[in-house]
């Protein structure tokens, strides 16, 4: 059963910072790009970050430049999300998700993506 695993979110004053973790079982991770999506409350899921299947290269959305890092450990099977300098709108549900490598690496359409973890809460407020 091909499974993501999302953790390390929860409570942030703004300015603080957090890191996620995207875990995959029953798949080879390396054999797939993956993106971070984010979705608050009222509004549509959208892209936060993606990365290759090698880390090779990384993508980020205009909103979270030079505050969001995304890695990646092949051997652990594990992509990492270290958020830094966390805002109020950064508030919302995470997931992660995975596409095939012989895909384009990155794409903002949810449904472009498969298969999902089950999201982890960050919520920024003082």
């Amino acid at each position: 059963q091909l499974q993501l695993v999302e953790s390390g979110g929860g409570l942030v004053q703004p300015g603080g910072s957090l890191r996620l973790s995207c875990t995959a079982s029953g798949f080879a991770l390396a054999d797939y790009h993956i993106g971070w999506f984010r979705q608050a409350p009222g509004k549509e899921r959208e892209g936060v970050s993606c990365i290759s299947s090698s880390g090779s290269r990384t993508n980020y959305a205009d909103s979270v430049k030079g505050r969001f890092a995304i890695s990646r450990d092949n051997d652990k099977n594990t992509v990492y999300l270290q958020m830094n300098n966390l805002k109020p709108e950064d508030t919302g549900i995470y997931y992660c998700a995975a596409r095939g490598n012989w895909r384009s690496y990155c794409s903002s359409t949810p449904s472009d993506y498969a298969p999902w973890g089950q999201g982890t809460q960050v919520t920024v407020s003082s």
